[in-house]
């Protein structure tokens, strides 16, 4: 029996956490209410509060399973390609990929809540900086080492580089949420590669 209710309670757990992911990308992460959920998932709230302790606590699950299902997504099918030019490119397109047809209803969620949180202070926006400065670290990583394997020029500065490479799945984001543009996905490749000095 306590096995039992230790597997139901982590798939509640689970559940709780999917729609609180998807409600974020949508209201942001403020808009993840303990009613709100409770309701969407034929809960109480007495069963969504008890998971978690604390809505906080709930924002910060959200940010582990984003951040699982962003890795998984991007960097997962790119890790195994050749270092350099290749793995960068793998990174890239998964990343168009990966907006272009998102794990929830609103789009991309690491926008979502960036934009959310940018200018507000508190431990939700560190958890979210923190997360975004980690993916930062790993794109200039990438960036550098690829220079370094000259596939790129050595003249290229790998903080503009990276500052290029990572806003355009940020607008893409906003190109295929805001005003629906199916060509958008393309055009990104296509800017991708053109930061890269690589002809399309």
């Amino acid at each position: 029996m306590p096995r039992n209710s230790a597997a139901e309670a982590r798939k509640t757990r689970e559940a709780i956490v999917a729609r609180a992911t998807d409600v974020a990308s949508v209201a942001g992460l403020e808009g993840v209410t303990i009613g709100r959920l409770a309701s969407d998932l034929g809960m109480s709230k007495a069963g969504v509060i008890g998971q978690f302790g604390s809505k906080a606590e709930l924002q910060m699950a959200a940010l582990d399973a984003a951040s699982q299902a962003f890795v998984e997504a991007v960097w997962t099918p790119a890790a195994d390609k050749a270092p350099g030019l290749p793995r960068l490119l793998a990174i890239g397109d998964a990343w168009v990929d990966y907006v272009a047809r998102p794990p929830y209803e609103g789009g991309c969620f690491w926008t979502a809540v960036s934009t959310e949180f940018d200018t507000r202070g508190g431990p939700v926006h560190e958890a979210v900086r923190e997360r975004g400065q980690q993916w930062r670290k790993v794109l200039r990583r990438e960036i550098a080492s690829t220079i370094d394997a000259g596939d790129l020029p050595t003249d290229l500065d790998p903080d503009q580089a990276l500052f290029e490479f990572e806003s355009i799945p940020m607008g893409l984001n906003q190109s295929i949420q805001l005003y629906g543009d199916t060509r958008a996905p393309a055009r990104a490749r296509t800017a991708l590669r053109r930061v890269l000095g690589v002809e399309t």
